[in-house]
């Protein structure tokens, strides 16, 4: 069944950030995204122009609709407009048993306040409430702090892209000792409007379609982080992120067919041949013999000539979990020509063969898949 994800956020009329960001996110992860408009903003890649709360009744009567009829397995609240709409969806949302995702808007990306000093101090019944509370680092220190927080048992995930350093280090603090942390190179980009809203529908979504929290963040991280790097460049300021180009392969759970590698005994002919038929070649190594081509879906082809012997044909299927799934695989009976191992090229790779002999690649290349350094910078 589809997760059925409501979203209770303002609206961000450039597209970047609110309900716009959360709907394809959610869509994108598979979930069926529903609203509850708590605001509607005047905003573009640059700032903030105008901000006009939608009236409580109304913001609790969209929760209502959605509630008695298509029902929800997950929320995520983000913009809340005012401290009275902040008690009101309280009030609403209190007695639901399923997860809420709370992202506790105070300043957009361009610096526009979006929250009031009354509102955020009615944040607190909305952490009270929910699952997991994903502020960023300033948001943190204005409601008092990860220790403060955690002692009264305030599940956290703390975003630190607002920290110094070339790596961004976010921790899941679910409390009873319960902690998980995942660092990763700072994605250079000007394109981060919408990354907070990103990331906690990402999470709301994973936990409607009943992931572990901690995978359902590792899930939300990685989609983040593709979107950050498919941005596309729109605007003067803080532009949007890539939302629709993210491939869904890298951050499935299972194995995701992902390529196939053919022999070939010439070069130039086999690249002007599966150039003609449209695909587009995005590595190149003549001296190697390989080239790689990709699909319109982001599905990828490879080549490798040998004037001598053409190789084998090879079947590359990608796991996010690759170690943890080889092991599965293992006690399933399965035999291994090569257990997990890191290549130069940036995979980490695993190989064996089916019952006639034909050889398959299990591996985890990450944004090394997509955003490789030898790739074609077309």
């Amino acid at each position: 069944m589809t997760a059925r994800i409501l979203i209770i956020a303002g609206s961000d009329s450039g597209g970047g950030a609110g309900i716009q960001a959360d709907i394809k996110t959610v869509t994108m992860l598979g979930g069926h995204a529903m609203t509850a408009v708590t605001a509607i903003t005047a905003q573009n890649t640059v700032g903030v122009q105008a901000v006009h709360s939608v009236p409580t009744e109304m913001v609790i009567a969209q929760i209502d609709s959605v509630l008695s009829d298509i029902g929800v397995d997950a929320i995520k609240i983000g913009m809340i407009g005012n401290a009275q709409t902040a008690h009101a969806v309280a009030d609403r949302l209190q007695n639901l048993d399923v997860p809420i995702v709370f992202d506790p808007v105070m300043v957009a990306t361009s610096g526009s306040l979006l929250a009031d000093t009354e509102t955020i101090a009615a944040f607190d019944r909305l952490m009270e409430i929910a699952a997991l509370t994903t502020p960023n680092l300033p948001e943190l220190a204005a409601l008092g702090g990860r220790e403060a927080l955690l002692r009264r048992n305030i599940a956290l995930l703390i975003k630190g892209g607002h920290a110094e350093g070339d790596y961004i280090t976010d921790r899941l603090d679910l409390g009873f000792n319960q902690s998980a942390s995942w660092s990763d190179k700072r994605i250079e980009t000007t394109s981060t409007h919408g990354t907070g809203c990103t990331l906690a529908s990402a999470v709301a979504t994973g936990l409607g379609q009943g992931m572990h929290v901690q995978d359902a963040v590792q899930r939300a991280r990685l989609f983040v982080r593709y979107a950050l790097l498919n941005a596309p460049g729109l605007g003067a300021g803080h532009g949007p992120m890539g939302h629709g180009q993210v491939r869904a392969e890298p951050i499935l759970a299972g194995p995701a067919f992902n390529q196939v590698t053919v022999g070939s005994s010439d070069y130039a002919a086999s690249v002007a041949f599966y150039t003609t038929l449209g695909l587009t070649q995005i590595v190149d190594s003549p001296d190697n013999g390989y080239a790689r081509f990709e699909a319109a879906n982001g599905a990828t082809f490879s080549i490798h000539a040998d004037d001598s012997a053409p190789g084998p044909t090879v079947v590359y299927f990608e796991h996010a979990q690759l170690g943890k799934y080889c092991e599965q695989l293992m006690k399933a009976g399965l035999t291994f020509d090569q257990m997990p191992k890191a290549e130069d090229w940036g995979w980490t790779e695993a190989r064996l063969r089916d019952p006639f002999g034909n050889l398959i690649c299990l591996y985890s290349a990450g944004e090394n898949r997509r955003f490789a350094p030898w790739r074609i910078q077309l």
